[in-house]
């Protein structure tokens, strides 16, 4: 219930919010087995994506974490409070960026809007998941047949 009360606010300094979180707000990193992060964006970040991902994938070589994002596209280039951000980059710029960095992290990439999923890393495993499991059953279902014409 308390995810209710919280408000948007801040700004795209990514580097500072993750600078926060791991070295700040993680003091008992030792004592899990893994953690993660998420983030919820609308925009790309201030800072150059290739400066994120390096920063990113220090941190995450350091102990178990994994960075995941949830991109929610709504409006192009203006955030919630109609600012337009230092670092600008269409929706498909911004989703590979995160993309990017979400590797680096070995996290996961979520990218919805108002019109329902663009892209999950989620959903994109399910249906390999099931692609295999369709191919499998299709061999069995093969390999049955042949066994039947055999007899």
């Amino acid at each position: 219930r308390w995810v209710l009360s919280l408000q948007c606010k801040g700004s795209r300094n990514f580097m500072s919010a993750l600078r926060r979180a791991v070295e700040v707000d993680f003091k008992d990193k030792d004592k899990h087995k893994s953690q993660g992060l998420y983030l919820l964006t609308t925009g790309i970040p201030d800072q150059e994506t290739h400066t994120i991902s390096a920063y990113v994938a220090e941190v995450c070589r350091g102990f178990d974490l994994q960075l995941h994002v949830c991109l929610f596209s709504a409006l192009k280039g203006i955030d919630s409070s109609g600012v337009i951000p230092a670092r600008f980059a269409n929706p498909r710029e911004t989703a590979s960026a995160f993309k990017e960095i979400v590797q680096a992290a070995n996290g996961r990439f979520h990218w919805f809007g108002e019109a329902g999923i663009f892209e999950s890393d989620d959903i994109t495993s399910i249906i390999s998941e099931m692609e295999k499991a369709k191919n499998y059953s299709q061999k069995c279902a093969f390999l049955v047949e042949s066994l039947k014409q055999r007899s």
